[in-house]
């Protein structure tokens, strides 16, 4: 492959020789005295999510801006103070989004008409004890919460799990090349270049985590297993 690249460069170096003069090349060329093989393997290794972010908030109206503003300030009081009572620490708790929006009533021909206002004030939270979260949710809502979104699950600290999916692409890189070099009648004589094209450190939730069996049920946060990946692309020699 490199070879058949090096005798085209060749056949165009007359006519490309003043641009070769202004604009050298800046990528270095491998000399293979075999065959170049490149390979692309995913690895993946499985981990059970320790951490739950959930966006939980509340949405009021009222005639006025000012009223709909303070009967939401005062529920998400509540709401936040649910969450320190519960050991939610200060680090895990960030506003995501606050709005003021009017509302209107429309007619045919006539101009809008705002008939009040509406206030939302959302957080994220991020629950470290999974088990508990479910709990923690109901416990919102009866403190006046009434939009919840989420949960998101992922690995507090994915780095180890990382190293094992990389190692893992090597070792399927490996037996991907070992495949192709003895249906050609060649050996794997060693990796040349190894390029890290991407990760997911487990945070894809699994479907259908977050679920309220029936009204009177308690909310249940079920984490089951996450995969952690990472994409090589593996260069290896073959003679």
């Amino acid at each position: 492959m490199k070879l058949l690249a090096l005798t085209a460069l060749a056949v165009a170096a007359p006519w490309s020789a003043a641009v070769a003069q202004t604009a050298p090349s800046v990528v270095p060329m491998i000399q293979a005295d075999g065959t170049v093989l490149d390979i692309a393997a995913t690895g993946q290794t499985t981990r059970v999510p320790d951490l739950a972010t959930i966006r939980a908030g509340v949405v009021t109206q009222n005639a006025s801006a000012g009223a709909a503003l303070a009967e939401n300030a005062e529920r998400l009081g509540r709401v936040l103070a649910a969450l320190k009572r519960a050991g939610v620490a200060e680090r895990d708790i960030a506003t995501a989004n606050v709005s003021l929006q009017p509302q209107y009533r429309y007619g045919e021909n006539v101009p809008p008409v705002i008939t009040g206002y509406q206030a939302s004030n959302t957080v994220s939270v991020r629950f470290r004890a999974i088990a508990r979260s479910g709990a923690i949710l109901d416990a919102l809502v009866k403190e006046g919460a009434n939009q919840i979104d989420g949960p998101n699950l992922s690995i507090d600290r994915p780095d180890a799990a990382l190293d094992e999916a990389r190692a893992d692409a090597i070792k399927r890189a490996r037996a991907r090349a070992e495949l192709y070099a003895r249906a050609s009648g060649l050996t794997v004589a060693r990796i040349v270049s190894i390029a890290e094209n991407g990760e997911n450190a487990g945070g894809a939730p699994p479907p259908m985590a977050f679920r309220l069996a029936k009204a009177e049920s308690d909310t249940q946060i079920a984490p089951g297993e996450t995969d952690v990946t990472v994409t090589l692309s593996v260069r290896f020699l073959l003679k």
